[in-house]
């Protein structure tokens, strides 16, 4: 009987050590992955931000089965997602503070066997260079019977969730930056183009430079405009003074439309010009610019499937009717190609 005794006293010993050991172990923890990714950080903040996108990247909603449930608000302060899961903790995430394209909090609920668990999320987005740096942060606090769990398991919290983590944003990437290469092109056929005045400059430069070379010399003439008090009167343009489609060079000028005539000073780093009325076929690029020269080929190859003849004696040009910097998602960029035809 008495090793009996001293059994049950050993093990209520162990027992009690147990207990004090889990209690006094420290329960908060910190799971934090971070990704550069390479798309804007106002197209990043919008995607994570609206919680309807969250099923397209986020990596625990790859199980069969998973329901998830919005709130009234889908984005931004207040928005609420909740799902439930056979095999999955079932949950709900709220934003409680969003700071556009530079950081979000959300609160996490999570419901498991020994309880509800809480946790503290934070999505911070720095720029660079180009870039963002994505950081997703959890935070949090295990009850004694978490920390009793986990105690007895082979993985930690950050061990379970750090790779979840990163797989989603892995595809969050992705997500966004395929929503980003989306494109059209429609080739609108034949229409007589206006002409008319504009202030440029013009430079020489490989065809796939234009685009770049061109949004600098925009805003060189738009500056010049505003100090000058001359008004504007249309989206910016680039026309074509050459352009050889074999060597992949061209001379070109860019600039804005004016409603008269100005005269410049002698010097003067920016020039009026006048563009003639003309008929032309014109193409709608929707999405980036760096597939214009397919929207360029795809209207060749109308104007010679309809017989028509390109004009040697007009000029060929582009009008921007988006501003790059003023959108950030390529995706909504418009740009109308005009080819002028006898």
């Amino acid at each position: 009987m008495k090793i009996i005794k001293y059994l049950l006293f050993l093990i209520l010993i162990l027992f009690i050590a147990g207990s004090i050991y889990v209690a006094t172990k420290d329960g908060d923890y910190t799971v934090q992955s971070s990704r550069i990714m390479n798309a804007p950080a106002p197209m990043l903040y919008r995607e994570i931000a609206d919680l309807s996108n969250w099923q397209e990247w986020q990596a625990w909603n790859a199980p069969e089965g998973m329901r998830t449930d919005l709130g009234e608000i889908a984005s931004g302060e207040g928005a609420e997602l909740s799902w439930q899961a056979e095999n999955l903790r079932d949950g709900r995430i709220v934003t409680t503070s969003a700071i556009p394209f530079n950081k979000i909090e959300q609160e996490l609920e999570m419901q498991t066997s020994m309880g509800t668990a809480e946790g503290k999320v934070v999505w911070a987005l720095e720029t660079n260079e180009g870039q963002t740096r994505v950081t997703w942060t959890l935070t949090g606090s295990q009850s004694f019977k978490e920390k009793l769990a986990f105690t007895l398991q082979d993985k930690d919290m950050s061990e379970i969730f750090q790779p979840i983590f990163e797989q989603s944003l892995e595809d969050l990437e992705t997500s966004v930056i395929s929503k980003m290469e989306k494109y059209s092109i429609n080739v609108d056929g034949v229409t007589e183009h206006g002409g008319g005045y504009y202030m440029y400059t013009t430079t020489a430069s490989k065809l796939a430079e234009v685009n770049v070379r061109a949004a600098d010399m925009i805003e060189q003439v738009t500056i010049y405009m505003q100090e000058n008090n001359i008004s504007i009167n249309g989206k910016p343009l680039v026309i074509y003074n050459q352009r050889d489609e074999r060597n992949g060079t061209t001379i070109f000028s860019a600039g804005v439309p004016t409603p008269n005539q100005v005269i410049t000073p002698s010097g003067s780093p920016v020039l009026t010009g006048y563009l003639e009325p003309q008929k032309a076929v014109k193409t709608t690029l929707r999405g980036h610019n760096k597939n214009a020269a397919e929207a360029w080929e795809a209207t060749y190859r109308y104007i010679e499937e309809n017989g028509l003849q390109v004009d040697p004696q007009g000029q060929a040009f582009e009008i921007y009717i988006t501003n790059p910097s003023e959108v950030d998602n390529p995706a909504l960029w418009v740009t109308e190609i005009y080819i002028p035809v006898q």
